[in-house]
């Protein structure tokens, strides 16, 4: 992807298949690094921004691993960026609880404060699950900003009020030391971007010549079946009424969860595209009048990737499905750039 020549530096940790990365070039930002540990989403990252030097392991990788191969000194980088896994704090995984799941992944956010105590960034973006916000982790690491001599904001925004076709409550937390930061307001009051918007100009799956569009979940004929009776544009299987609910849904307490088996609406935002967002048995992400669940197309397209952005095929559909709905959508991630970008702007 080329990129005109850029007044800001940046590092995106945990990039996973570039979502972040994608956000900041269009904001402005030369990223000149990346971290990111699973191969598929390393090959993706690759195919999309292969300038970008990239590392596997955040917890190999020491600040002089930069200083040295970058050629920076300490306190040149404009921007560390980076959204640390999340599994351990969704709200999907806790059942409720207060307390997350015990996962080694949820302290990777200390190792994303080391990297800053190495570099000393101008500026920090750190993304996760709204639970991260109240969690004793969080706490540490913004006691460890200030000690470093940092000005942060934390609070939780809504992908959809920037420009995102879909539903979407992240925590976000903005530091510097340059100077005071405001946590960043949502920049536009004009109506929501829909699903309608997002993907319904695109052809019928089987008319397509875009393999990433002719990539979704095949059930069997009674699955399929059930998918039929559910109500176009918003439609939830308890129209279905009990007699044709599955057996497990029919042992859970009040019907389980609502959106199971759900279509999307055409005229309002899609719910949360997450890991699983090709599998209706795990969300509304049934298509609106089509008998199916999302193609990967359709889910990337959700998520704000543009139509352009390359995704290797042969990973198959759970992995590709995976990074996308764990990716930062990329226009969201650009609303946050621009305004630490004016930040820097102004008090460089």
């Amino acid at each position: 992807m080329k990129t005109k020549k850029s007044e800001f530096t940046a590092i995106d940790v945990f990039c996973g298949c570039g979502g972040m990365t994608l956000g900041l070039k269009k904001a402005g930002f030369n990223v000149i690094a990346g971290i990111e540990i699973l191969s598929d989403a390393r090959n993706t990252y690759n195919l999309n921004h292969p300038e970008v030097i990239l590392f596997e392991d955040v917890r190999k990788v020491r600040g002089t691993t930069f200083i040295k191969k970058l050629d920076l000194k300490k306190g040149d980088l404009d921007l560390l960026a980076g959204c640390p896994p999340c599994q351990g704090f969704s709200s999907l995984r806790r059942k409720n609880r207060k307390t997350p799941v015990k996962d080694e992944r949820n302290e990777l956010i200390f190792d994303f404060i080391r990297l800053v105590n190495d570099l000393r960034p101008k500026t920090i973006l750190l993304e996760n699950v709204p639970a991260l916000m109240d969690d004793a982790r969080m706490t540490k690491a913004r006691k460890s900003l200030t000690r470093m001599g940092y000005h942060s904001k934390v609070g939780i925004l809504n992908a959809s009020d920037f420009g995102v076709p879909q539903r979407r409550k992240r925590m976000i937390l903005i530091a510097s030391n340059i100077g005071e930061i405001e946590f960043p307001s949502i920049i536009t009051k004009k109506a929501k971007k829909t699903v309608r918007e997002a993907i319904g100009n695109l052809p019928l799956p089987s008319k397509s010549n875009n393999p990433l569009h002719n990539l979704y979940s095949v059930h069997s004929k009674e699955i399929h079946q059930r998918i039929s009776l559910i109500p176009i544009d918003g439609g939830s299987r308890k129209a279905l009424g009990e007699a044709n609910q599955l057996e497990c849904h029919k042992k859970l307490k009040n019907g389980g969860f609502n959106d199971v088996y759900g279509r999307l609406w055409w005229d309002k935002e899609a719910s949360t595209i997450t890991r699983f967002c090709t599998n209706p048995s795990k969300g509304r992400f049934l298509h609106p009048e089509q008998n199916r669940a999302l193609t990967i197309f359709e889910a990337a397209l959700l998520q704000s990737f543009p139509p352009s952005y390359k995704f290797p095929i042969d990973s198959g559909i759970l992995k590709l499905s995976s990074m996308i709905g764990e990716a930062l959508p990329p226009e969201f991630a650009k609303a946050q750039a621009v305004y630490i970008r004016d930040h820097l702007r102004t008090l460089n």
